[in-house]
């Protein structure tokens, strides 16, 4: 019996295995699912945005020539009851603010979202200040959602008497987690629907026909075809027309491989270089060689000898003494490279580095042999 077993668990562990090879080796390596390189047409988050104050700073808000914030802040205290005329107020712990949030899809009344509180005069420091109630409102000027609470600036900023000081990331700016109410929805037309139309994040030919063919082999009544390089429209199947939500998880989950254009970044600041997938090099032949330039000054001291009459002086000459040296780098030919593990060999080998790089690729660009766009950022 425990042969028997174990020779069973031997063929149960050999299936697994080969299921789990099976699904590697057919699953593309550089695919990636539907719902990370598209988003469904009308599916989308709005911005909204208010005008508030921020109470309880440490003497760090806004200064008393501040003239919106104290505006501000004598309107508030008359809806109040409280009648203050604003060249008569005098505050630093008051900082006039803009609050702003992405309001997300589908998102419910009732649901907090996140906001990003903004210093607009000339505070500086929001740390241990609370929101008061600001309301923020879409473009067509109606409020979506309500924001107040303690704000987190994620820092620090302490400063000395005489000036000098320690700051941590920036205090001028702060985040209220879950700090709006939603007080309105975003109406999306969403059930009913008889066709829906897919956005590409990156708009390419192929990988739109790539999603439509994925689109039909896995809804055959859905009939999607690419309308251009960013859009794909299809049907709606019958059965899914009054639970829209669980046709798109299942599109959702679709692995598609994206296609792009062969491009090389060039980030001359920081001397990055970032090669695309789909790069090639004609053959070419490539030297590169450095150019060293070395200035030294010195000064000599001539002083006047021992019986040399009063009218001789101390005389100072200066020498300079210049070196230019200019690294040798043999000619080296750069064979056509198929894949960009060749292209990449191919560079190393003549020992460029990354700033070196930048102008091996522009002369290579140059020479028409880089077969991708350059693009310097």
């Amino acid at each position: 019996m425990p042969t028997i077993i174990n020779s069973l668990k031997k063929v149960l562990l050999s299936a697994s295995l080969a299921a789990v090879l099976t699904l590697v080796f057919l699953t593309p390596a550089d695919a990636a699912r539907l719902k990370d390189i598209a988003t469904f047409e009308g599916v989308r988050s709005n911005q909204i945005i208010g005008y508030g104050l921020v109470v309880g700073l440490n003497g760090s808000g806004d200064k008393s020539g501040t003239t919106f914030t104290t505006q501000t802040l004598t309107n508030m205290l008359k809806r109040m009851g409280i009648t203050v005329s604003p060249d008569k107020v005098r505050v630093k712990n008051v900082a006039a603010v803009m609050v702003t949030a992405d309001l997300p899809p589908f998102v419910k009344t009732g649901s907090t979202i996140d906001v990003l509180v903004s210093s607009t005069g000339d505070a500086t420091s929001l740390q241990g200040g609370t929101l008061l109630t600001t309301p923020l409102y879409g473009v067509d000027q109606k409020i979506y959602a309500v924001a107040q609470g303690p704000i987190s600036i994620g820092g620090f900023s302490v400063s000395g008497a005489a000036g000098g000081g320690v700051q941590k990331n920036h205090p001028t700016v702060g985040r209220i987690v879950q700090g709006a109410t939603v007080e309105k929805e975003v109406p999306i037309r969403w059930l009913g629907k008889t066709d829906i139309s897919l956005k590409l994040n990156q708009p390419d030919f192929t990988t739109a026909l790539r999603t439509a063919e994925l689109i039909n082999k896995q809804l055959p009544e859905a009939a999607a075809q690419p309308i251009d390089a960013s859009t794909i429209k299809f049907n709606v199947p019958e059965q899914f027309r009054g639970n829209l939500a669980t046709m798109v998880a299942d599109l959702e989950s679709l692995e598609v491989r994206p296609d792009s254009v062969a491009k090389v970044i060039i980030d001359e600041r920081t001397g990055t270089v970032v090669v695309g997938e789909n790069v090639r090099i004609s053959t070419v032949a490539v030297a590169h060689g450095n150019l060293s330039i070395q200035i030294k000054e010195s000064f000599q001291v001539s002083q006047p000898g021992p019986l040399a009459g009063g009218g001789a002086q101390t005389v100072v000459t200066p020498q300079s003494q210049v070196e230019v040296q200019e690294e040798s780098q043999r000619l080296l030919l750069l064979e056509s490279g198929p894949t960009i593990s060749d292209v990449v060999k191919a560079l190393n080998a003549i020992g460029a580095t990354p700033r070196d790089l930048i102008m091996v690729f522009q002369a290579i660009k140059a020479a028409g042999a880089l077969h991708a766009e350059l693009e310097i950022i």
